[in-house]
């Protein structure tokens, strides 16, 4: 069962929150980290991105760069930016887009039930890409971006979180791109105790999104526990900072591919061999975006068509089932000779967020294809996940994002 514990945040003052608050890290090249911590004195960017503060053609792993974000994070704490919360509380998180709320609660999850498989993936991790968020955290003593998960509502939870949206909340600010975030505090020992119980009785957590980060704080747990070989299971480093929402608040947008080239076919040709594994049907010149599972849009030489995966290709496999993976098996791999999508320059992926325009755009300069799928279920990613599988590359896109720099979890002991 889950262990879901809560925490004393490292907190921005509540008139700085908005303008500290910025989205991950790993939405930005370095290009566009630089561009956007430019004159600001206060973003988190810049703790999250320490490279920033440093010429642009500075090593952005040399020792002294994580250094900095350590060094940056006190004195905002010093100073007064940030304060520290006395008592442990769970925060709820509200973030509000084009309408929609999608509601869930920050805290801490245990390294135990990641390694235990109560905790559980969708997608593998790459020691290149975890080497520098370990080193972040392992330097700044700090877990400065929550992990996104996702767990089977529970009443008992939903009650505690309506109970405490009934009075004002100490964050509600609208962030440059128009999300609105709102945040409130739950610290009265009968609330917290009733929250932390109901989580024990959910069974499976899911990683919905962040799994580098929380591969990297899981690995700055196994350094500390190795270097304290008389750790209790207590301290902080054995917990990482989480934002858990139930699975009816969820909202996964499509994740949409481009491919630069036909692998020597015509369009016609192409065509055609695409007739020999899907249903398909000429939906005209705009835009079509798939309708249900099953279906996927593709745009080839300013006409959009809608492809039908046929009956008989399924098989009952959670993720040979997946829409990606079928486009993937049946014809990427097949017909134009993409491999291994991770590496292949010859796909691109774009996020839904962008909207099948952009799709147009990039068939109208650099790709010769454009495939719109429909969005992966969140019990496609739970079914998934409860086999011990793995999902293809860039089948989830989650929407809105997580700030970093609202909550702070200190791991230092």
């Amino acid at each position: 069962m889950a262990k879901i514990i809560p925490f004393c945040a490292v907190r921005p003052r509540t008139d700085l929150a908005g303008r500290i608050a910025a989205l991950p890290y790993d939405v930005y090249s370095r290009e566009e980290a630089y561009e956007a911590v430019k004159d600001d004195s206060l973003s988190f960017l810049r703790i999250d991105r320490p490279e920033t503060q440093f010429p642009a053609d500075y090593d952005m792993y040399a020792p002294e760069v994580y250094e900095k974000a350590r060094d940056m994070l006190n004195d905002m704490i010093h100073d007064g930016a940030f304060v520290q919360e006395e008592k442990r509380a769970y925060y709820v998180y509200e973030l509000v887009m084009n309408g929609r709320s999608q509601v869930g609660i920050a805290a801490c999850a245990s390294v135990d039930d990641y390694e235990n498989r109560v905790i559980k993936k969708h997608e593998n991790t790459r020691a290149d890409k975890e080497a520098d968020r370990i080193r972040h955290v392992d330097v700044c003593s700090a877990q400065t971006g929550p992990i996104f998960l996702a767990y089977r509502s529970r009443e008992g939870i939903e009650k505690e979180v309506c109970k405490a949206r009934i009075t004002p909340p100490v964050y509600d600010f609208t962030a440059d791109d128009g999300i609105t975030h709102r945040l409130w505090i739950i610290d009265d020992a009968e609330s917290v105790e009733r929250i932390r119980q109901e989580f024990e009785q959910v069974r499976s957590v899911y990683i919905a999104d962040g799994h580098h980060r929380c591969a990297s704080a899981v690995r700055v747990s196994q350094m500390r526990r190795k270097a304290h070989p008389d750790y209790t299971g207590e301290e902080e480093f054995n917990y990482f900072l989480s934002v858990l929402f139930p699975d009816d608040q969820l909202m996964i947008m499509d994740y949409n591919r481009v491919v630069k080239s036909l692998n020597g076919y015509s369009e016609m040709e192409f065509l055609g061999k695409v007739r020999e594994i899907f249903e398909v049907e000429s939906m005209g010149t705009s835009p079509y975006h798939p309708q249900c599972k099953g279906e996927i849009g593709m745009y080839l030489d300013d006409i959009w068509y809608r492809l039908t995966v046929k009956a008989e290709r399924y098989t009952g496999d959670p993720v040979e089932d997946l829409d990606v993976a079928i486009l993937q098996k049946d014809l990427l791999e097949p017909v134009l000779g993409i491999l291994d999508p991770k590496v292949d320059d010859r796909i691109d992926f774009v996020g839904g967020i962008r909207g099948l325009e952009e799709l147009v755009r990039r068939v109208h300069t650099d790709a010769k294809v454009a495939f719109a799928m429909y969005p992966t279920d969140i019990h496609e990613l739970f079914a998934v996940s409860d086999a011990g599988k793995l999902m293809p590359p860039k089948s989830t896109w989650f929407e809105p994002k997580l700030r970093s720099g609202i909550l702070i979890h200190k791991i230092e002991e």
